[in-house]
This record gives C-alpha cells, sequence and structure tokens, in this order.
C-alpha cells in the first residue's frame, strides 16, 4: 500500500526532532512510537489531543486514518515485521469506535495479576521482534488500566558483503582501539556524497541492503552533534540539502573522513569506492516521558483529570511511555528491532606502475550516526548514533 509523502514527512520529522535530544550511543524507532501516538490522539479531547497531533505533524482529526496508512505500508515492506496490541483491566471497555480503528487482532486483557501479566506482555515483544527485544518496556502497576503498545523488528542482507578484519583508528576517541572493521570495493562512486548543512559537511554512505531497506552512514564534521548529524541526514533524505556524489568530488580531502586520490596501477583500473566502517551493536531505553515535548504529551501526563473520553469513560492519562530498542551491523547485514508502549492509569617485487586510477576513501573511525530507510517510501525505520563499536576478537566471536 503506498503511503502518502505526507504521513513519510511527519514521521521522519518525529525522527530528526527526536535525534535532537540524542546523547550518547544510541538507537531508535520513530515509526514504533509514532503510530501509538496518532491512536492516542483519535481518543484524545482538549489540549492533550492538539499537543499530540502537534507533534505528529497531522490534523487531529485525521490522525486515526494515518496511523493504520504507516502501519500498513510498514507491512509491505520486505524484510519488515509489524505488530500493535492493546491490553486493558476488565473494568475498562474501550469504546468501538476508537478500537475499530486498531489493527485486527490487537486485544488483550490484563488480569490484574501483575507478575502474569508482565510475563505475557514480556513474551509478546519477544515473540514479535524474534527475540531482538525480550521483554515490554512498562512495569505494571495496580494502578495500569490499559497498555498501548507496538512492535517493529527488520533485518536485511547487504547486496555486496563485507570483508571483516581489525581496525585501528589512528585518531579521534577509538584510538587505541583494535575494532571489528568492515572493508569493501566498488566501482560504484556515487554510493558514497558529501552534503552541506546548516551546521557543516556530512558524508553520507548508502549500503544497499537485498529487501529494499538502505542503511544510511552519516559521518559529520568534528564537532557536530548527533542531533546535528542525524537530522542532516534526514534532510538529505528529504532532498532539502545539496549533496554532492562521489563520482563528482575533486581530488583531496573532500568530507569527514573522505579522501580522493589519484593512485599509480600496474594495469588499467576503474576508479573505486574504498569503504572502511566499524561494525556495531546498540541497545537502548528510552523514557518518552523525559520528552514530553518531542511527542506531544505534557498534557497528558497530568492525572488530575482524564484525557481520553474517545479512549474509554473511565477517566485516562498516561503514566508510562518506553521504548526498547536494538539495532547491529555487521558484515553480511543489518537488523534492527524496537518495542514502545505506552501505559495509561487513572488522572613482492612491484611490476613498473604505468596507469593511475581514482580512489575514493571513506573512513568511520570516530563517532557517526546511521539511518535505516525503505529506499521507496524513503520512510527512516530507525536511527542511531554510534559511540562503542564493536571489538575484534581473534576468534571470530563478537
Amino acid at each position: 500500500m503506498p503511503v502518502t509523502n505526507t504521513t513519510i514527512r511527519a514521521a521522519n520529522a518525529l525522527t530528526a526532532r527526536w535525534a535532537g535530544s540524542a546523547e550518547g550511543g544510541t538507537v531508535f524507532s520513530a515509526p514504533g512510537v509514532w503510530p501509538l501516538l496518532a491512536f492516542l490522539a483519535d481518543g484524545a479531547t482538549g489540549a492533550a489531543r492538539a499537543e499530540i497531533a502537534q507533534a505528529l505533524g497531522v490534523p487531529a482529526g485525521e490522525t486515526a486514518a494515518a496511523g493504520r496508512e504507516l502501519l500498513a505500508a510498514m507491512a509491505h515492506i520486505r524484510g519488515l515485521d509489524t505488530a500493535v496490541g492493546l491490553w486493558t483491566e476488565r473494568t475498562l471497555e474501550p469504546r468501538e469506535e476508537w478500537e475499530a480503528a486498531l489493527p485486527a487482532g490487537t486485544r488483550g486483557v490484563l488480569t490484574g495479576d501483575t507478575a502474569a501479566d508482565q510475563e505475557a506482555l514480556d513474551a509478546w515483544a519477544a515473540k514479535r521482534t524474534d527475540g531482538m527485544v525480550e521483554r515490554m518496556p512498562v512495569a505494571l502497576t495496580d494502578r495500569t488500566k490499559m497498555v498501548l503498545a507496538s512492535a517493529l523488528a527488520l533485518r536485511t542482507e547487504w547486496l555486496r558483503p563485507f570483508r571483516e578484519g581489525p581496525l585501528m583508528p589512528q585518531t579521534g576517541p577509538w584510538q587505541g582501539r583494535v575494532l571489528r572493521g568492515l572493508r569493501r570495493s566498488s566501482e560504484l562512486l556515487d554510493r558514497v556524497g558529501v552534503a552541506d548543512t546548516p551546521h557543516g559537511h556530512v558524508t553520507e554512505l548508502k549500503v544497499l541492503g537485498d529487501t529494499a531497506v538502505d542503511v544510511h552512514l552519516l559521518l559529520g564534521e568534528e564537532g557536530m552533534t548527533a542531533g546535528q548529524v542525524l537530522g542532516a541526514g534526514v534532510d538529505v533524505l528529504a532532498r532539502r540539502c545539496p549533496v554532492v556524489a562521489g563520482s563528482q568530488l575533486p581530488y583531496g580531502e573532500v568530507g569527514p573522513g573522505l579522501h580522493v586520490v589519484k593512485e599509480r596501477r600496474a594495469r588499467p583500473l576503474p576508479p573505486t569506492l574504498e569503504v572502511v566502517t566499524p561494525a556495531f551493536r546498540l541497545d537502548a531505553r528510552h523514557d518518552l516521558l523525559k520528552l514530553p515535548r518531542v511527542f506531544g504529551l505534557s498534557t497528558a501526563l497530568d492525572t488530575s483529570t482524564g484525557h481520553f473520553p474517545g479512549i474509554s469513560a473511565l477517566p485516562l492519562a498516561i503514566g508510562s511511555a518506553q521504548q526498547c530498542a536494538t539495532a547491529t551491523f555487521g558484515g553480511l547485514g543489518f537488523r534492527a528491532a524496537a518495542v514502545t508502549a505506552v501505559a495509561a492509569q487513572p488522572g613482492s617485487a612491484p611490476p613498473a606502475l604505468r596507469w593511475t586510477t581514482t580512489s575514493v576513501r571513506a573512513t568511520f573511525d570516530r563517532p557517526f550516526g546511521f539511518l535505516a530507510m525503505h529506499r521507496a517510501s524513503r520512510l527512516v525505520l530507525a536511527a542511531g548514533w554510534v559511540t562503542d563499536p564493536t571489538p575484534f576478537r581473534e576468534d571470530g566471536r563478537h
């Protein structure tokens, strides 16, 4: 199902805003949150409804339709599994109109046995992410009346795998470490480019997956923050920043971690793109209520009154909203998962070198960002910032 540009832009805008608050090594998925906010806005009223809709970037009366549209579009992305779950206490009866807007097969029950309910929610999270996220990011209490959750699991294999070996950065924060390095060569120079952004230049490398999901590695100028680099990446994907492709770059140091050199060779060879990057694995847990303005939840936190009469006659306020996310980038491919939950509560001898060729060398040897994007729709499915890449081990275990 095609998804409108408006919905894609709105979901990606949430990625950019969330990135602006990123601290340290992290991974997150805005599409894991966006549909949940859309369904909450559909059942909200007053200031809470307006605030969530503003965070979504769509009119309040269109949020449920937009949430369904995004979920339907993600369901058609190869290698991506998504799910939405709703659990309510027996005394809370959702309004039929609101529940009808959710995907089929969503409903579950909170029995009141907190330990058993937590075990059931954890099992749902693990099953829906193929074990990549083992627990539901919510702590049930006797005040929990409803849990609305989403799960997202993404897998793709590289069209061309990397070679693995040790990587030893000579400068920067990773100097002195031996990392699990990934290397490959290509004649496709335009897989890399340099973007001119308001905060500085950013080198963008596209690593293509076999499910039409690509991972874009983003290295900014030294001093640029994670938010600035990832925000620039979203702008690049939306074609809001000028990008000079690899085949058009001049000789020299042309961007962060990017050099174009002329080399003499013993035989004629085409220009090549040489890529060096570390493998990485990221795990993060996010408390969305620490960023209420990003997600439009400031008003909905007020437990002195109810904010969601469209969901239930029982007055409800947001008591918890968290996401667990993980991402792994290796020699053969990429995988990521996220589970988001919102809980509601009341209130040799060298030959002669006769030929020259051009080499474009892209090296990611200090903290950098990534965006995992669906190629056709340009929806960013996961984003992150790499500060602690995978170390190299001689025994091949990582």
